[in-house]
């Protein structure tokens, strides 16, 4: 019998404390909600499975309206096929909540550049939720008068490392550089949007163990065009495996790594650092007319830091 009570208590307790997350969450939301999400796919190991499942639980109390994944939903060697067991193991088996049959807008991240890339793209035609439309577009989301645009880019052919390992990322090499860093210019040249979010999966600034040349290639490429155009609200990324909001002297953009949803790493404050994590967990974007907010919310559904742009 005292076993059976300490059940229904544990019980009864879960169900408050789930109560008490939900009215929080719900505080959170805005006419346009969505999720940022990254560095995924490890068939549901780590933390995987309990962020997945966090999402859904969020998306119950909060409208969002779609996902935008930035790279490296599949560990370690990419996909071999739309068939590759590895979108049911890493994704759709994991993301299963009914609240989370959503739009998920993918780029591809360094893993997906070791396997075979374009399958990744021509997932879209086997899942009617993996929109990707190409290697790097650009998607105007519009709720209630409110205006956001994303402009998704393709980071690995940016970064001369991979460009030149052609063993281990075979099309990274052969993607046109240069057309795709005119595209973007030519994109934010015209972008009038209320808000202006350009995605990537490697950062442009960063406390990171990874090789310097890769936020070197980055700074010199993609953020002049960035910084030159001066309506990018965030420029949000991947790879590093936590938390970390930068601001840099002479830039308006806030420069947003989000942390990976299976597996963390440790971090440190470097220059520019607003707010740093080693947590685990995902970001919700929440979006009014004359408000961005940026929310890293950690495995426990705990908001950790805001990133907030006014209008």
């Amino acid at each position: 019998m005292n076993r059976l009570l300490t059940s229904l208590l544990f019980i009864a307790c879960a169900a408050i404390m789930q109560a008490q997350d939900a009215a929080a969450w719900k505080q959170l939301e805005r006419p346009l909600n969505f999720y940022l999400a990254n560095d995924l796919g490890r068939n549901g190991y780590y933390d995987q499975k309990p962020i997945a499942e966090l999402m859904g639980r969020m998306a119950e109390a909060i409208d969002i309206e779609f996902v935008v994944a930035a790279g490296d939903v599949h560990h370690f060697e990419g996909v071999r096929s739309v068939d590759d067991p590895l979108w049911m193991t890493n994704y759709e088996l994991i993301y299963s909540h009914p609240d989370l049959m959503l739009p998920w807008y993918p780029i591809l991240g360094n893993h997906e550049y070791r396997g075979n890339t374009q399958a990744v793209i021509d997932y879209s035609n086997v899942s009617a939720r993996w929109q990707m439309p190409a290697r790097y577009y650009t998607k105007v989301m519009e709720e209630d008068g409110i205006t956001v645009r994303l402009v998704m880019t393709d980071t690995p052919p940016m970064i001369d490392k991979y460009r030149k390992d052609t063993d281990k990322y075979p099309d990274a090499g052969k993607q046109d550089l240069n057309a795709q860093l005119e595209w973007v210019d030519s994109v934010l040249t015209v972008a009038k949007e209320d808000w202006v979010i350009v995605v990537g999966h490697h950062p442009i600034y960063a406390d990171t163990d990874k090789n310097d040349t890769e936020r070197t290639d980055m700074q010199r490429r993609l953020d002049t065009i960035l910084r030159k155009h001066g309506n990018v609200d965030f420029y949000i990324c991947g790879h590093i495996h936590n938390f970390q909001h930068i601001r840099m002297p002479e830039s308006d953009i806030d420069y947003v790594v989000n942390s990976s949803g299976s597996l963390s790493r440790e971090v440190k404050p470097v220059d520019g650092t607003v707010f740093c994590s080693d947590a685990t967990g995902y970001s919700l974007i929440t979006v009014n007319k004359d408000e961005i907010d940026l929310h890293m919310i950690d495995r426990d559904g705990k908001v950790i830091h805001t990133v907030k742009r006014t209008k």
